[in-house]
């Protein structure tokens, strides 16, 4: 016996049966949480925060780098210039063993050798100045025991008490610190030193 709904689940219509059945697409509903304005707004602000902070740290690193190269020029030869000084030492007092009268009578031999030994000082501290080494005598300053070194102190009432009257070794910069500090003698009884203004901030 024939099926009545045949018929309408088979049509006769031929055309009508070769229509592809299209089925619509699924769509899912908006995330509240991830689809609002607010969630955006708060992604944008968190990925620009983490963009800053990179940056910023990228710009210490930056200046770190810098200030490391620096120092390594400024003081790469540390080792080296204090090893040179033990030459400067030598001819400053090969000079000095030479009494100031010796000097005004020596015969021309003595007065070249001498000439000699001051040009060849003279040319080894111009090569550390150069460098960034630089010579300092405090003589007559206030003593400093950043740049200084006492060794002994010297009654002197005719300056202020703490005032250097006495080098017994120069001293050395390199860039902005003490390569050595000069060996000096150190006044005392006399009246109090007036305090530089650095003391007084």
């Amino acid at each position: 016996m024939t099926d009545p709904n045949w018929q309408k689940d088979n049509p006769a219509d031929p055309a009508k049966a070769a229509e592809p059945v299209v089925s619509k697409p699924y769509i899912m509903p908006d995330d509240p949480e991830e689809g609002s304005v607010e969630a955006l707004t708060r992604e944008i602000a968190e990925t620009r925060d983490k963009m800053l902070r990179t940056l910023a740290e990228m710009e210490n690193l930056r200046k770190r780098t810098a200030k490391e190269v620096a120092d390594a020029r400024a003081y790469g030869i540390t080792g080296f210039a204090r090893d040179v000084l033990d030459i400067a030492d030598n001819l400053q007092r090969a000079l000095d063993a030479v009494p100031a009268e010796a000097k005004a009578n020596a015969d021309p031999g003595l007065k070249s050798l001498i000439e000699g030994v001051e040009l060849t000082e003279r040319s080894l501290l111009n090569t550390l100045e150069k460098n960034g080494v630089k010579k300092f005598d405090p003589a007559g300053e206030k003593f400093d025991p950043n740049f200084q070194q006492a060794m002994y102190e010297v009654p002197d009432t005719s300056v202020p008490a703490g005032t250097v009257v006495q080098v017994v070794q120069a001293g050395y910069t390199i860039g902005e610190r003490v390569l050595r500090p000069a060996l000096v003698a150190v006044s005392k009884g006399g009246a109090k030193a007036a305090p530089t203004p650095s003391e007084q901030a």
